[in-house]
């Protein structure tokens, strides 16, 4: 098979036409349910003891394809399709920890993620330990008997910091804990099983849709890792399961499947199963038009953001422009390192005159859309302190790097002369006196 995206993105899985039609696109499969052969085909199906479709809640024929492709893309061995990228968060945290464990996790996040590391996974008693990844060191620092994973972001905003992947991963093997990396702002550009995660999640949502019109996660297996070496440090994968007749994960997926896709198969059996947020098989379909596509699309995203970079750094409203390109020291190492053939299109600026300049800036584009999403094939904006980041306290805020007047940008793929354009009239219109009537 094919290393190059483009085709994988086409091509990935062993999907290559329906079985029934000989039809070459995906059918979306539209069912709950599957006819069973005879009562011991169930049965099997139900133990484990044969793998096939039982219930969509559960897993679809057009997921199917899409896990497949998504796998591929990553250079993983199985993957899970969810509900939305938010779910696939929790089911990476909950598939290794249960109540009294912890997690350590960078402190470069998604808004959304850290409250539900912070607050709702806190009343289920799993905690979350946060870490600079300015040194990797810092996540050996915060580990103990019952640190169960680590967790983060490939290209978190708003710092656009690239996270020490291989460095956190190896310090994570030492002490037979997995990196789960959240590579939604990087398909493509960014591999993290190839540098040691042993966990990808997606919000399928973004770039790998691509066109803001459907919802998914994902989590990818990367078959990497051993969870069987130290029973102790994951007793999730190596104790009893007395919902499966005391089935141990750890041992019995490796045997079934001959496969050591341990952590994808047991949050589809128990988390899927138990918690429900199945991605249904409309939105898979949808996805797999938008994943076609996504490896092309990467290249224009990268391309017009440095374009745009290369204009905002010369602006006169603008203080200071964010973008992985623009770091220096260990940080600008890790992009050249980690990044290949683009540096993402998400890029940070702070507009001067602070809060209300950055809203006057915001209400003043033309072309660009104010919304809640990164990745769409269009070009977005948002004013992260008063939406994504608003539930976060001001010291959270602070450590995030969300300033009062900064404004995310996802730069889309228009043709970059129009992109900029628009920003260019939008930031003279932020710099322009409000004029208040006299009377």
């Amino acid at each position: 098979m094919s290393k190059n995206p483009e085709t994988i993105a086409l091509h990935g899985g062993d999907y290559r036409s329906d079985p029934a039609t000989t039809a070459v696109a995906v059918p979306l499969y539209r069912t709950t349910s599957y006819q069973f052969n005879d009562t011991g085909h169930a049965a099997n199906l139900f133990a484990l003891k044969e793998f096939g479709n039982i219930y969509t809640r559960i897993m679809n024929p057009t997921n199917d394809v899409l896990e497949k492709r998504v796998a591929a893309l990553e250079g993983g061995l199985a993957a899970l399709t969810v509900g939305s990228g938010q779910a696939a968060s929790t089911f990476a945290i909950m598939n290794v920890c249960q109540s009294g464990d912890n997690f350590i996790s960078s402190t470069d996040l998604y808004g959304g993620t850290v409250n539900l590391f912070t607050h709702t996974l806190k009343k289920l008693g799993i905690e979350c330990r946060y870490a600079d990844p300015a040194d990797p060191k810092n996540f050996e620092k915060l580990v103990d008997e019952k640190t169960r994973c680590f967790y983060a972001e490939t290209l978190p905003n708003p710092y656009l910091r690239v996270f020490p992947i291989k460095e956190v991963a190896d310090i994570g093997r030492k002490h037979n804990i997995p990196l789960i990396m959240d590579n939604t702002a990087s398909p493509v550009i960014c591999k993290p099983i190839e540098h040691g995660a042993a966990v990808v999640v997606h919000s399928l949502t973004k770039f790998i849709g691509g066109h803001g019109t459907v919802i998914g996660g994902c989590l990818v297996d990367g078959g990497n890792f051993d969870w069987t070496a130290d029973p102790k440090r994951q007793p999730l994968f190596n104790e009893p399961d007395m919902s499966y007749g005391g089935a141990k994960w750890g041992e019995v997926v490796p045997q079934l499947t001959g496969a050591n896709v341990s952590f994808a198969v047991r949050a589809r059996v128990c988390l899927l199963r138990d918690l429900g947020a199945p991605l249904a098989p409309d939105n898979a379909w949808g996805l797999i038009q938008g994943l076609e596509t996504a490896p092309l699309r990467m290249k224009q995203h990268c391309s017009n953001a440095e374009k745009a970079v290369d204009f905002l750094k010369k602006h006169k409203n603008v203080e200071r422009v964010i973008y992985p390109t623009l770091h220096e020291g260990d940080i600008a190492a890790r992009s050249k390192k980690y990044l290949k053939g683009g540096n993402g299109a998400l890029v940070g600026i702070e507009v001067k005159g602070g809060v209300e300049a950055g809203k006057k800036f915001i209400e003043s584009l033309k072309m660009f859309y104010h919304v809640a999403n990164i990745g769409d094939a269009r070009s977005l904006a948002i004013h992260p302190a008063t939406t994504t980041h608003s539930q976060l306290t001001e010291e959270e805020l602070l450590a995030a790097g969300v300033t009062p007047g900064y404004v995310r940008l996802s730069i889309g793929i228009e043709h970059p002369d129009d992109i900029i354009a628009d920003l260019d009239q939008a930031l003279n219109e932020s710099g322009k006196p409000n004029l208040k009537a006299v009377g």
